[in-house]
Formats: structure tokens, sequence, C-alpha cells
């Protein structure tokens, strides 16, 4: 298990590069940035203390697990694009894959004991799902900018996070059933926008 949470995100990461049609850029600082917060993490420890399996579990999950590795990177990318740092082509979901692997390491070494499938294994898929799932919705959003599909879209990422940071939570709490029916749900959209990159990657080419 420890072997698949330091694997997992850099073979996704590269699975995902080989079939997207945006351009790449901004690894440095992806890997830069996800260091500093496993260091901060390191140092600070968890923003919510978790407790039991109730409401301070969940929340330690949103903060601590998914959202500072996640969602964090979203913002960053978004704030570069402001500044010019990045352009718009660049591929939100692989800065933010590569921004997850200097995480997955550090979570191989902090969750190695016990060794919970719920670590190792459940929170770098999620990971994965999220990182390229919102990123998915965002840029459907922008090429097609119509008012129901700018809704649709906007309430897909925001559930997005909350359901997979409930299946992590459910499964957690012994609650399988609902685990799964949360984790698929969270895993998707991120296999839509793999088997849509995909299928238009060659028609892509053949057009050059």
């Amino acid at each position: 298990m420890s072997l698949f949470c330091l694997l997992w995100v850099p073979v996704v990461y590269f699975l995902r590069r080989s079939i997207a049609l945006s351009t790449g850029g901004g690894h440095f600082w992806a890997l830069l940035l996800g260091s500093a917060v496993v260091v901060f993490q390191y140092f600070a420890g968890p923003l919510v203390v978790p407790g039991g399996f109730g409401y301070s579990r969940w929340l330690s999950g949103l903060v601590d697990i998914f959202g500072l590795p996640v969602l964090v990177p979203l913002v960053v990318y978004w704030l570069f694009v402001a500044l010019k740092v990045f352009s718009i082509s660049t591929d939100y979901s692989s800065f933010a894959l590569m921004w997850l692997i200097p995480l997955a390491v550090s979570g191989t070494i902090s969750w190695h004991s016990p060794g919970s499938p719920v670590f190792l294994v459940l929170v770098p898929v999620l990971w994965t799902a999220l990182g390229i799932s919102v990123p998915f919705f965002i840029t459907y959003m922008i090429r097609h900018p119509r008012w129901y599909i700018i809704v649709s879209s906007v309430l897909c990422v925001l559930a997005l996070p909350l359901i997979a940071i409930t299946s992590w939570w459910a499964f957690f709490s012994h609650q399988k059933t609902i685990g799964w029916v949360l984790l698929s749900a969270s895993l998707v959209p991120a296999l839509i926008s793999m088997i849509l990159d995909f299928t238009r990657k060659p028609r892509v080419n053949s057009e050059r």
C-alpha cells in the first residue's frame, strides 16, 4: 500500500500528460510549492485536530487532507494566470498533479504506520480524481459560457470536493456502502475528462 501511495500520483500525472490537449508548464513552481505545503504541514501539524468519527474528522479531511493538497493549487494556478506567470493554456491538471507528488511522498512516510488503505490508497486516488475533474468543469465552463453550463459547472466544482471528503470519511467510519457510492461519483468526471482527451487528441494531431 505504501508503494501504491508513492507511485499512484506520478503514474496518473504521466498518463494525463500523455493525452492532454493543452500545454504543460509550471512544473517547477508546482513541485516547489507542493514541497512548501509539506514543510508547512510538518511544522504546523494538523490545522483541525480530528476526533473519533464525527464532524471533526470530516472537517480535518476537508482542511488537512484534501483542502491544502488539492484546492490550494487551484487558487495558486489562477493567481499565476492573473499575474501572467502562466498562460491560460497551461494545463491545470498537470500542475495540480505535479503539486501532489511531494505530498504523496510525505503521505507514504507519515501514513506508513499503521498502514491503513483509507489513507495509503483512497486518499491518493481521490487526490488525482479532484485534480483532473475540477479543472475539467472549469475549462468546460470557460469554453461554453452559457448560463446553464456555468451554473451546473460551478455546482459540480463546489460539490466534488465535498463528495470526495465524505467518501473518505465514510470509509474511515466503516460505512462502506456510502463510501463506494461517493467514490464512484468522485471518479466519474475524471474518467470522462481523460476519455474525452484521449478520443480528441488523434483528431487534433491529424489536423496538424
